[in-house]
């Protein structure tokens, strides 16, 4: 096994611990959290147990960043999105488009997510839950915007509509397959009308 000192990459030119992440994800993925050991993730990724705990004080820490790191991705394209000078509809048909590509093209993330959250200690299940609420918020402040503005329809509460959405992208991890008839693109913009569709004015 090599012998990689914290901080230097791998051989490859991998930094250590986006192999690490690689591989704990790859694990979790294929036989769950609980059943991945610590020597299994080390042995993947190729690093002794030392270089783990100098960048991951544990594997719950790993499980935590595999969150995290989707919810980056995710906050900082819906920041852009929403901070566009587009007209408003088309900003959220942006971001309800990119959460779901996103999603697709992080699927292992995704199904952890989903799978694994509550192995999480409280802590840092708060810690992931506040983040995930921060996306949501900031998700919905655009379909409050096109309320307030009369584009979009007060028939349906900000909240339900945000749930509804939400709902169809967690549950891609359990139905959503690569060599399937739909394309991530495709996916992204059924489920993007279908968010719009909800909100349009009756009659429009």
């Amino acid at each position: 096994m090599p012998q990689n000192t914290p901080g230097n990459p791998e051989g490859d030119g991998t930094p250590v611990p986006r192999r690490l992440l690689a591989a704990a994800t790859r694990l979790f993925a294929d036989q769950g959290y609980d059943r991945t050991s610590v020597q299994e993730i080390v042995e993947a990724a190729g690093v002794t147990k030392g270089a783990l705990y100098h960048y991951f004080g544990s594997k719950e820490d790993l499980l935590q960043e595999v969150y995290a790191r989707l919810l980056r991705l995710q906050q900082e394209r819906l920041d852009m999105y929403a901070g566009s000078q587009e007209p408003v509809e088309e900003r959220l048909r942006a971001a309800a488009a990119d959460v779901v590509v996103t999603t697709i093209e992080n699927l292992d993330d995704a199904s952890i997510f989903f799978r694994s959250m509550h192995q999480l200690s409280p802590e840092k299940n708060k810690q992931v839950r506040a983040e995930r609420r921060r996306y949501h918020e900031r998700f919905r402040a655009l379909v409050e915007e096109g309320q307030r503005a009369g584009v979009f329809t007060r028939d349906i509460p900000a909240d339900l509509v945000v749930d509804y959405h939400f709902g169809s992208v967690h549950h891609l991890s359990t139905w959503y397959r690569p060599d399937g008839p739909l394309t991530p693109q495709q996916v992204a913009i059924h489920l993007a009308d279908l968010l719009l569709r909800a909100l349009t004015h009756p009659g429009t």
